[in-house]
Parts: C-alpha cells; sequence; structure tokens
C-alpha cells in the first residue's frame, strides 16, 4: 500500500482514508482488514480509538441476514466487548452497547425460529431442547413464558408417542418442567394451560402403573 509514502508523514493519513473508502464503499471485509492493518501500523496513533471501533463496526456490517449462519453476528459481539474493555471511558460505549444488543437479539431470534420449526415438524424431544437452549442462553428473553409452555407441551407430546416402557419417565419430565415454569413464572397467563399438561401427565402415569398392576393379577 502506497509503498512510496511509507515511512513518511503522509502514510497514516493516506491509511486512514484508505480505509474509510473502502467503507463508505461498503467493502467492510476489506474495511475490517485494512481499520485492523492501521492498528497494527500506528498503534500509537491519536486515532487508534476510533478505529478500534471502526474494525468492530466493520464485522458488525458484515452481519447476514438472520437465515444465514451468524458467525460474523457472533464475532462483531466479542469484538465491540473487547472495545467496551478497552476503552471503558469512550463517547462509543453507548452505541457498542446497543449493536451487542441488536446482535444478541437476532442470535435469539434465530435460535426461536429454529426451535418453533422443531415444534411445528412434530420433531417433540428436538423442539424442547432447543426452547431449553434458547432459555439457557437468553434467560432474561422477553418469550421465555411461552418457551417454557413449549417446553412443556413438547415434552408432553414426545412422551404420549413413546413406547410404554419409557412413558412414565418421560411424563415425570412433563410434570418437572411444569414445576420450573411455577417457579419461574408464578403469574404468568400460560400457567394454567401449563396446569392442564401437568394434570394430564399425572393422569397417564396413574393409568399406565394401573394397567401394570392389572396385568401383574392376571398373570
Amino acid at each position: 500500500m502506497f509503498p512510496i509514502f511509507k515511512g513518511s508523514q503522509k502514510f497514516e493519513e493516506l491509511y486512514y482514508k484508505d480505509a474509510y473508502c473502502y467503507y463508505y464503499m461498503k467493502m467492510y471485509r476489506e474495511a475490517e482488514s485494512l481499520f485492523k492493518g492501521f492498528l497494527e501500523v500506528f498503534p500509537n496513533s491519536n486515532k487508534a480509538e476510533e478505529i478500534d471501533y471502526m474494525q468492530a463496526y466493520s464485522f458488525y456490517k458484515q452481519s447476514p441476514k438472520i437465515e444465514l449462519e451468524q458467525v460474523n453476528t457472533t464475532k462483531a459481539i466479542g469484538m465491540m466487548q473487547s472495545y467496551i474493555n478497552r476503552h471503558p471511558g469512550s463517547s462509543k460505549i453507548a452505541e457498542a452497547t446497543e449493536i451487542i444488543d441488536k446482535c444478541r437479539a437476532k442470535l435469539e431470534l434465530k435460535e426461536y425460529r429454529a426451535a418453533e420449526l422443531y415444534y411445528n415438524l412434530g420433531q417433540h424431544r428436538a423442539a424442547a431442547l432447543a426452547y431449553t437452549n434458547l432459555l439457557n442462553n437468553y434467560p432474561e428473553s422477553t418469550k421465555g413464558e411461552g418457551c417454557k409452555l413449549h417446553i412443556v407441551k413438547s415434552y408432553y407430546k414426545y412422551a404420549k408417542v413413546s413406547i410404554v416402557e419409557k412413558q412414565i419417565e418421560r411424563f415425570e419430565k412433563v410434570i418437572s418442567e411444569y414445576q420450573d415454569f411455577v417457579d419461574r413464572y408464578t403469574e404468568s397467563k400460560l400457567l394454567k394451560e401449563a396446569e392442564s399438561y401437568n394434570d394430564l401427565s399425572l393422569n397417564n402415569i396413574k393409568a399406565i402403573k394401573n394397567e401394570q398392576v392389572t396385568s401383574s393379577v392376571k398373570r
């Protein structure tokens, strides 16, 4: 890059402008690489903090549509957090934090759609696990109550289609998830619906045990 200017006073300015040139042309991958290079060549520049932010922001601009792999979205979160850690007094902290929140919301929505897809396809165990992972990854999610209800429902449907030998254990899992629902969302409007699956599970366990006793007596 500009070999004739390398080592001169103009080199830093030209490097700086070249990086922004690619950024404004929306060639974010190339811009990110140049911002990174700038920091390596001019670590003590008075523009270093600004460029550090722009490198992270260029990764954020590469975040793809939600249907695609979100590697760059995850990287953007990490880079923005690193920027915050390196520059705690920066005027960009609020903006960087907002971008992290947007990226996390995007990743959460992607996980939620995947869980919904499993549920709609009738893949009950996969749906329950996907909703559980979502709640573990995003415990403050506004979708929390709905996800927990779907966990209860998914495990109930999974138990219903299971072989008899596995049903008691799997209905007990429904009851356990219902209890967790009650503990997490005591005032939820969805509690009554979750309770219905708990009651159905209790009734199914009772019926299976009665059948086992009847079969044992007949023998």
